[in-house]
């Protein structure tokens, strides 16, 4: 018999769209040990956009703002429509971010991916 997950994000879905592979797999795992469903990593503008069309429940979204030389801010529409909050995990500054989503939390890389994780039980609390 599995135990069910413990923490701060158990049965909590999580999407990670990040295209460096080891940055997605450190993240994945921080997830996890928080007791989170990692869906992704997904690496490409058209795989976050694909899952999303799909209706896939998501509980929150830790997304690199480039992926593969895309912007992700097209996709956040679509987010924010489903009240899904975002966690930025980018190596672009402020500056970058289009004014509407100044106020969504950004973590400069290099980071911990714990450390952004750890930015994720806050968001989602009230879900």
């Amino acid at each position: 018999m599995i135990a069910p997950p413990r923490g701060a994000l158990a049965n909590r879905r999580v999407l990670v769209a990040e295209d460096e592979y080891f940055i997605a797999r450190d993240i994945a795992r921080a997830l996890h040990a928080l007791g989170a469903e990692v869906v992704g990593p997904v690496p490409t503008l058209d795989e976050v956009q694909a899952l999303l069309a799909t209706g896939e429940r998501l509980d929150a979204a830790i997304l690199d703002i480039n992926l593969n030389g895309e912007m992700v801010f097209p996709i956040m529409e679509a987010l924010t429509a489903r009240e899904i909050p975002v966690v930025f995990a980018t190596g672009y500054d402020r500056t970058t971010v289009p004014a509407q989503y100044e106020d969504i939390p950004r973590w400069q890389k290099p980071f911990d991916p714990r450390a952004v994780v750890k930015a994720l039980p806050d968001l989602v609390r009230d879900l």
